[in-house]
């Protein structure tokens, strides 16, 4: 396939860049040129905003735009000239309201999230404008994204914590569900999209199993080869200071998914890989949070050890 992918140099599009070109594909990338571009690839040298005539007349068995944060990013991708046979959208779980009852599906009403405020807004407009320009298109609704090349200070923050045999400080009792997908299952997932065309457009992506932060915690000591040792934190110190996610417990259904791919990555196995890729890319972790040092400096006299 001629493939078009908008990023390419970071996470997600950066693994997906990788996996197509791996598969024999034609990849072209569209990105501004800031960092280093994955080896086979055709790259584009824009920004998505202002792509002029850069697109114009040429063609794709499919665009996979992961770098579309709003209506305007889908607008001028789609005004831009360029043609295409499929169109898949890495759309966000953020459009749906907290409000609504859980696990949230696709059939649900979506709109404002208190949590994700805007991010969550935009993302709903720009997959109504795809929507309305191009009703064969698929949208992906992922919730935490994970694995190699990750860029977020997330599974680095335990990791770094058990590298450095630290404890680990639990918002509260660590019940609090997450949901996982890995980049790997995102990239098999698109390929079945392509292959089957299912007549669902829009998907949620996922795990089946949901963990709490305290099996997600240990599981990534774990991929370092260590135990946790946990230390409550009060709910009145904000969340954010010294944890990787918000105070916000939400799950997908992910029913339409398990249809066409039942299995996914373990969360202990994917974890064990991206630790493998961390520890010997530490700097490509970017905008470190400093958790640790609200720790030392805050939380030493305002926890309690939990037993066990």
């Amino acid at each position: 396939m001629k493939i078009l992918i908008t990023g390419g140099t970071t996470f997600v599009s950066r693994y997906a860049a990788e996996h197509f070109v791996s598969k024999r594909n034609d990849v072209t990338v569209i990105n501004r040129g800031s960092r280093p571009q994955i080896i086979g690839v055709t790259h584009i040298n824009c920004d998505r905003t202002a792509l002029g005539d850069t697109l114009s007349g040429k063609r794709f068995d499919l665009i996979l735009d992961i770098t579309a944060y709003t209506q305007e990013h889908i607008r001028t991708l789609l005004d831009s000239g360029v043609s295409f046979d499929n169109y898949i959208f890495i759309s966000s779980s953020a459009v749906y309201p907290e409000t609504n009852s859980q696990p949230f599906s696709e059939e649900q009403s979506c709109g404002h999230n208190s949590v994700w405020g805007d991010y969550g807004i935009n993302k709903l407009k720009a997959e109504r404008y795809l929507q309305a320009n191009v009703p064969n298109a698929y949208i992906l609704r992922p919730p935490y994204f994970y694995g190699i090349y990750e860029n977020l200070y997330r599974e680095a923050f335990p990791f770094d914590c058990a590298m450095q045999n630290r404890p680990f400080y639990l918002p509260q009792n660590g019940e609090m569900k997450l949901q996982f997908f890995n980049v790997s299952d995102l990239c098999r997932f698109i390929d079945i999209l392509i292959d089957k065309h299912p007549t669902n457009h829009i998907f949620n992506v996922g795990n089946k199993k949901i963990v709490t932060v305290k099996e997600w915690v240990g599981l990534c000591y774990k991929a370092v080869g260590k135990t946790a040792e946990f230390i409550s934190v009060d709910k009145n110190i904000p969340q954010r200071d010294y944890f990787c996610f918000y105070d916000y417990e939400y799950v997908l259904d992910i029913s339409r998914q398990n249809e066409l791919m039942p299995d996914t990555v373990t969360l202990e196995q994917g974890l064990k890989v991206e630790f493998e890729w961390y520890r010997n890319n530490l700097d490509s972790v970017y905008n470190r949070k400093p958790y640790i040092g609200f720790i030392d400096n805050n939380l030493a006299k305002s926890s309690m050890i939990i037993q066990g």
